[in-house]
Order: C-alpha cells, then structure tokens, then sequence
C-alpha cells in the first residue's frame, strides 16, 4: 500500500509539474508573430495605448501594438511610421 501511494503522490506531482511548464511554454508561444499576422498599413499612433517587442525565442523580430479598443496587431519593428513614433514618445518623455 505504501508503494502504491508513493506511485500516485509521484504521479500527481508529475502532472503538476508538466501543467505549470505547459503554460509558460503557450504563454510565450502564443506572444511570438508569425509572417501572415503582421499588419501592413500604418496605425494612427493616438489610438496606441502600449506596445511591446516580442521575446527573443520568436522566430521573427516584431513588436505588439495595443490599441486603446483592446486590438493588438502586429508590427515590423523597422516600418518608418512606428520609428516615428518612438522618436515621439522619446521626445515627450524627456521633455517632462
């Protein structure tokens, strides 16, 4: 009987275990861009409300646009309206 419980004790802390990793890794997973999901037209930068770069175990480099609606698109990080716009917000932020 002791085998028995110390078999399922292993078991359920295997589970655990594998359930928590697997979370992270859809986490991460699922905040990567892919070639098909990036936008291709400029976004009026007063709707963005946050942006963020992708992790770097992403297959390609990209950034995160959140709008003020909640959307989130994805941007090459390189298209001249978003360095703009980081010029902007550089700019404000050091002026204040």
């Amino acid at each position: 009987m002791k085998i028995f419980s110390l078999a399922m004790v292993t078991l359920l802390l295997a589970a655990v275990c594998t359930e928590s990793w697997g979370k992270s890794f859809r986490s991460s997973y699922s905040s990567c861009c892919y070639k098909n999901m990036f936008i291709r037209r400029e976004i009026n930068t007063s709707l963005i409300r946050s942006y963020q770069e992708t992790p770097p175990n992403c297959s390609r480099r990209a950034i995160i646009v959140e709008l003020k609606k909640g959307k989130k698109f994805c941007v090459d990080p390189a298209e001249g309206w978003f360095q703009q716009y980081l010029q902007g917000k550089k700019l404000s932020n050091t002026s204040t």
